[in-house]
């Protein structure tokens, strides 16, 4: 028959409208055009996002501030800054004393 596919279904070929398999592929047109039309849109708000995140950083300044302490720490006792930096009596540092200490 002209106009018919054919399909095979559990051993047997069954005939097909050529009808009914255009309507399908024209309803599958419809939808890879919506799913194209879906990305195009995914696409332009990811970058719309992304610029405005962008904007929103961009209007805190960086400020750096530099902060010196003097330490006093009495009668050659310890005394240890927040940040883990231990200071002797001896004005070294934590670092200098296990770098003497790997050399033992």
């Amino acid at each position: 028959m002209v106009g018919e596919q054919k399909a095979v279904q559990g051993g047997e070929v069954n005939s097909i409208p050529y009808i009914a398999h255009e309507s399908e592929v024209a309803r599958l047109e419809r939808v890879i055009k919506r799913l194209f039309i879906l990305l195009i849109i995914l696409i332009v708000l990811l970058f719309g996002t992304n610029a405005g995140w962008l904007w929103y950083e961009s209007q805190f300044e960086d400020v750096e501030t530099k902060v010196t302490q003097e330490l006093d720490s009495g009668e050659g006792g310890d005394a240890i800054i927040n940040d883990g930096v231990h200071i002797n009596g001896e004005g070294k540092t934590n670092s200098d004393d296990t770098a003497e200490g790997a050399e033992k």
